[in-house]
């Protein structure tokens, strides 16, 4: 293991002359970030997904990473490379086309019912709301949240744009990383200030959702666990409240 003072002169070495002895030295020192991100993001995914699919998508982000990275930022490296590494894992699900054309249809009706009432009723419309404007039972609309919950990982990775041309995404705002980000010169002050008043219209439990998975970076089934509920039920406030978030952002960048 490279300790911090000579891990700081490889990054020096590297980025004056390119060495790829170094470069291939970085690459080894981090893949293990890649797994450890994989690893995370499979447990929310079907099981036709695999970890090595996983793990060689986030490859091609770590090395971007490594081949982009200016030290001289004042960031950490691993910031820097977990949205690089998130992304290229995100672009390779994309590519897979794991969502079946129906599940991205049952997904999108779903939406069109919540704008419908976040419009009817000018709030966060709940469960039964929305199953009733859907004319299914709540049942039936907890199935369909299973259904959808695969989709919510894209929608976290998907950007906004806003008037000035400038973009970023919804899991930009939802982790809390220590350090400068690489994005924070592009994050939009407008997005911020909408996001976190999307999470504060949350209900309860779907705040304590979003806090245990991003923020204490719990699995959804240690989620489960604390509170006492299934680890589909996690999925299901999980989804719903991404709905939430995303319909929120799109509301306030269109108008």
């Amino acid at each position: 293991m490279i300790s911090g003072d000579a891990l700081q002169i490889e990054w020096k070495k590297y980025k004056a002359t390119q060495d790829l002895a170094i470069r291939e030295r970085l690459l080894t020192r981090y893949l293990p970030l890649v797994k450890q991100i994989a690893g995370r993001m499979l447990m929310a995914l079907p099981k036709s997904v695999t970890i090595n699919e996983l793990v060689s998508s986030g490859i091609m982000g770590l090395i971007s990473a490594v081949d982009n990275f200016d030290p001289n930022m004042g960031f950490k490296f691993e910031t820097y490379a977990a949205n690089r590494i998130k992304g290229s894992i995100y672009d390779g699900l994309r590519e897979l086309d794991w969502v079946p054309r129906s599940v991205r249809q049952k997904a999108r009706r779903m939406e069109k019912a919540m704008e419908a009432l976040y419009k009817e009723l000018g709030r966060a419309p709940n469960e039964k709301e929305v199953a009733e404007k859907m004319g299914i039972s709540i049942d039936d609309y907890h199935k369909m949240l299973d259904e959808v919950s695969v989709t919510s990982l894209l929608s976290l990775d998907e950007s906004f744009i806003n008037n000035r041309g400038d973009s970023a995404s919804l899991s930009d705002f939802l982790e809390d990383r220590e350090g400068k980000d690489i994005h924070g010169a592009m994050e939009m002050d407008e997005l911020k200030t909408v996001t976190v008043q999307a999470l504060k219209e949350l209900a309860e439990q779907e705040k304590l959702v979003m806090a245990l998975y991003y923020y204490e970076e719990m699995t959804l089934k240690e989620i489960g666990m604390v509170m006492d509920i299934s680890e589909s039920r996690v999925s299901q406030i999980h989804t719903k409240a991404i709905m939430h978030l995303k319909y929120r952002i799109a509301e306030a960048l269109s108008s």
